[in-house]
Order: structure tokens, then sequence, then C-alpha cells
């Protein structure tokens, strides 16, 4: 649950200038303001970029941030990085700036990405125009509207006991696995696509599927849904068109684990404080 700190809405009309909290991207990495060498980040607070020296090709209105009004922007491309300022991911980011704003950036990224992949009506090809009272575009034209996409995913941790199902994608880092995951496929339940993708990837049946929690992946515009299993049969058996490898690890000889930030990595620290069962 999102803290009071950030109210999204639409805010004040773009021009209004008033001190703004900007969550400004170039390419997929964020704008961020450098104190010092490894110190945390901050992002940009201004009326207007411009005034940064930096170009803006589209922007949008987030809501409140701490009652000031922020923004998502989507630099023109080929625009420097202010002096005291960078370009960094959202990946690199986790730990390195304010929790709140680390949310909030991930909100911006994906409100951008809509932003900047729906300029035209995918029925007609008019341009579309955005809705003045919800996060819309229109086309005048047709009357199609395009609202922000959100795909669902599931994740899930399949334990048999002290072991736990974990899985490895070649891009993954050197050494490190994770949890079978993938995208829900129309008419399908979220329970229905944790026991498919653990089917079709490692050839393992599981039992007593349970939510666990979900997390917004702005990579681009994923919500994972995180989930827990029982192994209920099936010998492993790998599926390399998706995965580089899977295997069953004990408890205590786990490999390189996914990162905080990420659900998966909730899923396998829960796992493990808890007892066997």
């Amino acid at each position: 649950m999102r803290s009071s700190r950030f109210r999204p809405g639409l805010g004040p009309p773009r021009g209004a200038l008033v001190e703004t909290a900007w969550f400004a991207f170039h390419g997929d990495e964020l704008l961020v303001r450098v104190a010092a060498p490894g110190d945390r980040f901050d992002i940009p607070v201004a009326a207007d970029l411009a005034a940064l020296g930096v170009r803006v090709a589209r922007d949008q209105p987030l809501g409140e941030l701490d009652g000031r009004p922020c923004r998502s922007a989507e630099l023109a491309p080929g625009s420097p990085a202010p002096e005291g300022y960078a370009y960094v991911s959202l990946r690199r980011l986790h730990g390195r700036i304010d929790p709140e704003l680390f949310d909030v950036s991930g909100t911006a990224y994906q409100v951008q990405y809509w932003d900047r992949t729906h300029q035209y009506c995918a029925a007609c090809g008019a341009a579309l125009d955005a809705g003045q009272d919800e996060r819309v575009k229109r086309c005048a034209r047709c009357a199609s509207s395009y609202f922000p996409r959100v795909t669902p995913a599931t994740i899930v941790l399949v334990e048999d006991g002290p072991r736990v199902l974990m899985t490895r994608q070649a891009r993954f880092p050197a050494g490190m696995y994770g949890l079978v995951a993938g995208f829900v496929e129309p008419g399908e339940t979220l329970e229905a696509c944790v026991a498919r993708e653990v089917r079709e990837e490692t050839g393992i049946d599981v039992a007593d599927v349970a939510y666990f929690g979900s997390q917004p992946w702005p990579f681009p515009h994923q919500i994972m849904v995180g989930f827990t299993a029982r192994h209920a049969g099936g010998e492993l058996r790998v599926d390399t068109r998706e995965l580089e490898d899977a295997r069953w690890f004990h408890r205590d000889a786990l490999p390189l684990l996914p990162p905080p930030l990420s659900i998966a990595r909730q899923l396998i620290d829960a796992w493990r404080a808890r007892p066997p069962r």
C-alpha cells in the first residue's frame, strides 16, 4: 500500500509555473540529482525543467508528493544530463533513493511509456487527445479510448519440504536463480497461470496455490502477482526454450538470489523465515 505522501491525480494544468517534482526519463533512465559520490540520489524540483537546460519531449501529471505537484516527463533524445545530475536506471536506484521516490518513479515510468506509445489512434490513425478528468487518451475522430496498459504476470515459489524450485534465464547475472514466472493468458485465472507456467517450464505439478502479494513492475508495465505452492508430483524437466536451467535447492544451500527490490526475493525470504512444512 502506498503511503499518504503520494496522492495520484491529474494535478495543475501544464504550464502552471509552480514548484514541481520531476520524474524525467531519458530512455529507460531517470534524471537524478547527485550530491556527492556514494550519496543517495534525489530528483529535480523546479517550475520547469528548461531551467536545468534539458528538453522535454512530452510530460504528464502524476499527482502530489509531500503536497507538491509532481509530473512524469520524457526527455528529448540526446539531452545531456545537467551538471550535478545523472541518468540512472530504476534497478540501480533501488536502495539509493528515498523509497517513496522510488515507488513514484515506477509509476512515472509507466505513465510516460504509455504517453509516448499512445500518440495516435490504433484504429484510425488520428492524433489522440488527453482526457481532462481521468488518465486516458481519446480519439475525437472514431471515439476510441486508450487507458494505461497494465499486464498481469504470476510468479510462484514452489516448495517441497526443505527444498525450493528455482530457475535460471540466460540474461541473469552469473550464478543467480529466480522463480517460475509468466504472463497470464486470455481467459485464464491467476491460479491456472501458476500451474500452467510451472508445468510448461519444469514439468512439475503443483497444489495448494496460495496468494502471497503483488508488486508493480515497471519494466515497462507489468504487475507481478506472487503465489506459493506445494510440489504435487512430476519429474523435473527443463524447457530449454524458456530457461537455461531449473533445479531444486535445499534451504541451506541456496544460489545467488534475486535483488531485494523484487517480489521473487520477498517470496524466498518469507519461505526461509518459516519452518519447512
